[in-house]
């Protein structure tokens, strides 16, 4: 079987983390997240902090302001006074999510992996989602905090995300049309989630999964 790749974009606390972790485990393929830092860290030589700090957090500058295009594909030269920028760090985990897909079959989460990889047609592109409430309630519950702070946490990480997609790739995080397939949590369980997925999958590739 040729290899094929799911990338999964997520509301917080809706579950999007939990059905991937599952769909790893069903069909037995390595799942990236937060390791992908390591493999840019490995090929860039930048220290895997760097690549932690700049993660989702642009700050609210001029430049982000006015960006367009910010993603080109091609890392900067270490001899760059740009290395360490935040385009460059994208690019270089972009590289390595390319270098992911051609190698085997996997499931990526976040990092705009569906973006990155838009142009492929083994690529799955899942967005996964719930409620507000929902994701408050399940923030509260798996963090133990308070309905006010994982409101907070929540709008934050939403912000976050939506932000970080349109600098690198300008187009709108939760737009629908970015997406092969959209999930809503608070109408399918986890279970069935994974079983639409797959079917998609079979859809699109012309291979059972079962």
């Amino acid at each position: 079987m040729e290899n094929f790749v799911i990338t999964i974009e997520r509301y917080c606390a809706s579950g999007g983390s939990a059905v991937g972790k599952m769909l790893s485990e069903k069909l037995d393929i390595p799942l990236y997240d937060s390791n992908l830092f390591k493999l840019a860290s490995s090929d860039s030589g930048i220290n895997e902090q760097i690549f932690e700090m700049a993660d989702e957090n642009l700050k609210n500058s001029l430049f982000f302001r006015v960006s367009r295009s910010a993603f080109d594909g091609t890392p900067i030269n270490s001899e760059s006074g740009n290395y360490t920028a935040d385009r460059n760090l994208f690019n270089y985990q972009s590289k390595v999510i390319k270098g992911l897909a051609d190698t085997s079959s996997c499931i990526i989460i976040g990092r705009c992996a569906g973006y990155v990889l838009r142009d492929r047609y083994n690529v799955l592109r899942v967005f996964i989602s719930a409620g507000k409430e929902s994701c408050i309630e399940n923030e509260s519950k798996r963090s133990h905090i308070t309905y006010s702070e994982a409101k907070q946490k929540v709008e934050e990480t939403h912000r976050r995300r939506a932000d970080y997609c349109r600098f690198y790739t300008e187009q709108q995080w939760s737009d629908p049309g970015a997406y092969d397939l959209c999930l809503n949590t608070d109408v399918y369980t986890y279970d069935q989630c994974i079983d639409m997925i797959l079917k998609a999958l079979e859809i699109k590739l012309g291979e059972s999964f079962k």
